[in-house]
Order: structure tokens, then C-alpha cells, then sequence
């Protein structure tokens, strides 16, 4: 089963990827963003993707331009996630095969993104928003449309923001910070599915 979970792995150093990755999947969650203001991202991408490629959807989050959409395709990342909605950065990982999850905040957005060829929306942040904030957007929004919450919200917020239509969340500080040990991670990744699994299983 893929749980609608993006662990975002803000300042994580490529030595850390690989120990860190397998607590994640062993824990459940197969979704891996390693955002591109860490330091040497591309070198965890790699790794990460060398070692779990087959057994979980890795890729890069903060994506600003198509020169990094490419150099993420050619070291075989699956995903780009962008804090904005560029339509050429998303036509961009389209053309490489890659899934585009954009930043959005707005219908404008939204729908531009859409157009473009967005996988699914980030709602960020998705604390500013609100719970109002978005139900108002996803009546407009076509069915079936994946949306995720990224941005202060947490396990204890998964079931008013799933009644509220939201597919999934990513999930920052509340998974992982600079220096965080693998066990640690075990330990908060399994709260975490454990608070999806009882909300969306």
C-alpha cells in the first residue's frame, strides 16, 4: 500500500540518506522529498535512489527551474515538489516522467497548476489556508484531484483536514530535523502512519 505521506527531509546530509530512507520505508512511508536548499541534495537523491529506488518514490522538494528538473531526471529521482506552481518546471518533470507536486495557495494557482500537468497540489502552507480556506477551494477543484497539506499541520490535524478532502500530507519537522537519528525517525514515522492509517484505512 502507498500511504499519501511525503516525509521532507530538510537538511539531511548525503551520509545520513541512506540509513534514514530505510527507517521511512520499513516504518511505511515511501514518499521521500529531500528539498534542494539541503546541503549536497543531489548526492542523497542519488544515493537514496541507488539503494530504495524499487521500494519507495524519491525526489527533490524547493524546485525553482527546469535545469534542476533535469539534473534530477538524470540521476533517476521519480518526484519534484515545488513550494510555487511554474507551469515550465512542471511541464518539465512531466516530459522526464517524473511525478509534480506544486506549491499552491490560491484557485488561480491551482488551476494553472492543473493545467500544466500536476500530479497533485501542495497546499502551502497549509496552516494559513485553513480548514475553511480549503474546503472553499476543493469545491471548485476537479474530482479526484490529490491534494496534499504541507505546513504546520501534524498527526493530531489528519482527520479534520481528510474530512475536509484532503488526500495526504507532507510532513517536515514533525518527521525529521538536522541531526535526527534513524531510530528517532522510526519511532515518529510509525506515529505518524499510525495516525493516517486510522483516519484513511
Amino acid at each position: 500500500m502507498t500511504r499519501e505521506i511525503i516525509a521532507i527531509l530538510r537538511g539531511i546530509q548525503p551520509d545520513e540518506a541512506l540509513p534514514i530512507a530505510d527507517a521511512l520505508i520499513n516504518a511505511g512511508i515511501t514518499k521521500i522529498e529531500v528539498p534542494l536548499n539541503s546541503p549536497d541534495p543531489f548526492d542523497s537523491i542519488e544515493r537514496m535512489v541507488k539503494h530504495a529506488g524499487d521500494r519507495a518514490e524519491i525526489g527533490a522538494g524547493t524546485v525553482l527551474d527546469v535545469t534542476s528538473v533535469k539534473r534530477l531526471a538524470s540521476i533517476g529521482a521519480d518526484m519534484v515538489v515545488s513550494p510555487d506552481a511554474n507551469p515550465e518546471v512542471i511541464a518539465a518533470t512531466k516530459s522526464h516522467g517524473m511525478s509534480s507536486y506544486p506549491g499552491v495557495l490560491t484557485p488561480t494557482e491551482a488551476f494553472s497548476a492543473l493545467r500544466a500537468g500536476a500530479d497533485g497540489l501542495k497546499f502551502f502552507p497549509a496552516f494559513k489556508l485553513g480548514l475553511d480556506g480549503f474546503k472553499a477551494i476543493r469545491t471548485v477543484l476537479p474530482e479526484g484531484t490529490k491534494c496534499y497539506a504541507v505546513g504546520g499541520v501534524g498527526p493530531a490535524d489528519f482527520a479534520d483536514w481528510q474530512s475536509a478532502g484532503i488526500a495526504g500530507f507532507g510532513m517536515g519537522s514533525n518527521i525529521y530535523k538536522p541531526g535526527s537519528s534513524a531510530d528517532n525517525i522510526t519511532d515518529l514515522a510509525a506515529e505518524i502512519v499510525m495516525a493516517y492509517d486510522a483516519v484513511f484505512l
